[in-house]
């Protein structure tokens, strides 16, 4: 055998020896290394759900349950009845007697039932709801979360907002928890409780879709707007927050048109409801509970927003323009006029007629308050004495 095909065999013996120790190191390493990485990628799948969850909890509760428990006790279902005389008529059958005497009628009485819902405010048994609810009841039973029955009697009524004050008494009555803050953001969660058609005990869910609605259903508005379900039945009931904590009071729903232009109140739900904010609910109440009544200053005028549509509209982007000038009142006692343009009230600007009635109301009769404003053209300023606001009777 040459030198040469020895070297070659030497060669190919070495290259097999390496390659069957690379296979060997292969069978016994590579498995585990495959393993391994088949194990990080089921940790990985299987901690995947968890992490979402975790997220899920982190960004809010995934159910309205325990808010609803710390709510819905507070919120009681009324029925406010009255009694009306109706006439039974019967047609004479004699056409003399009936020229003679006409159409008789013998009048009976009939009970009539309306439904609504309202919210314990306290412990010793105040309880708000909607003046339309309760208007002209002669007999209210307030039906509890536990199933008692109580007698209600009005301490108090406002229709220039459309809320009532009860007061029924009964023993460990549960309250509603007001929100601190107050004020809503469109976008937050809110869930509306009451007793829609008589139904019982209803939660509806939604968001709140709006602030500060102007419906001219009463005097002073500043409508919370939700699309959480209201109906008849809800009204005097509790819009709470996602803590279950009170933001308004649930007052109105979208009013449809019919064909023949008259108004109706939508029979179903169509996602447009409007609610009271429970500051303004909170201050009418603690006034009615004091007084007995709504004291709200007044500065004796009428007017209207200083916009395009108003023939007196300036080219100011805000402001109210005066309409009228009630005889003997404040604004007449400092010189106020029809046409003149308020911008200002006691310093504040003032934005539009729904904005000037509200800082009116809130201030009290008998304040001084700075007005100011322009009259032709020029500026002026009147130093005016508040009165005091008429209350409003029913079909004023």
């Amino acid at each position: 055998m040459s030198r040469d095909t020895r070297r070659t065999l030497s060669f190919v013996l070495r290259f097999a020896v390496l390659g069957l120790a690379i296979a060997f190191v292969a069978s016994v390493l590579v498995p585990d290394w495959v393993d391994r990485l088949r194990g990080k990628a089921a940790d990985r799948s299987t901690a995947a759900p968890s992490s979402v969850a975790s997220s899920v909890r982190a960004s809010g509760p995934v159910s309205y349950s325990d808010a609803v428990t710390r709510a819905a006790p507070a919120v009681v279902n009324i029925y406010a009845n009255k009694i009306t005389t109706v006439r039974q008529y019967r047609i004479v059958p004699d056409p003399l007697t009936q020229r003679l005497f006409g159409v008789l009628g013998k009048p009976f009485p009939k009970r009539e039932q309306n439904l609504g819902s309202g919210v314990i405010f306290s412990a010793d048994g105040y309880v708000l709801t909607n003046n339309h609810v309760i208007s002209g009841a002669d007999d209210i039973q307030v039906l509890l979360f536990d199933g008692r029955v109580a007698q209600a009697r009005i301490i108090g009524t406002d229709e220039d907002t459309d809320l009532a004050v009860l007061k029924i008494d009964a023993a460990n009555l549960p309250t509603i928890a007001i929100a601190e803050r107050g004020a809503v953001t469109v976008g937050d969660v809110v869930l509306a409780i009451g007793n829609p058609f008589g139904i019982g005990k209803t939660v509806t869910m939604g968001i709140v879709s709006g602030t500060g609605r102007q419906l001219r259903l009463s005097e002073y508005e500043d409508f919370i707007q939700t699309d959480a379900a209201i109906n008849s039945g809800n009204s005097g009931g509790a819009l709470v927050n996602a803590l279950g904590e009170l933001v308004g009071i649930n007052t109105a729903v979208f009013w449809n048109a019919n064909g023949d232009g008259r108004s109706r109140a939508a029979q179903a739900a169509q996602g447009i409801g409007f609610a009271i904010p429970v500051a303004t609910a909170k201050a009418v109440l603690e006034q009615i509970v004091r007084y007995g009544m709504v004291i709200r200053g007044s500065l004796g005028v009428e007017y209207a927003d200083n916009a395009p549509g108003n023939p007196a509209a300036t080219p100011t982007a805000t402001g109210v323009v005066v309409v009228e000038v009630e005889a003997g009142g404040a604004a007449a006692g400092a010189g106020m006029h029809p046409g003149d343009v308020l911008l200002k009230f006691d310093g504040s600007d003032i934005r539009n007629e729904a904005g000037l009635r509200s800082q009116e109301a809130a201030t009290a009769p008998g304040t001084l308050v700075r007005v100011e404003g322009i009259r032709d053209g020029l500026p002026f300023a009147f130093d005016v004495t508040l009165g005091q606001r008429r209350a409003r009777t029913a079909g004023s």
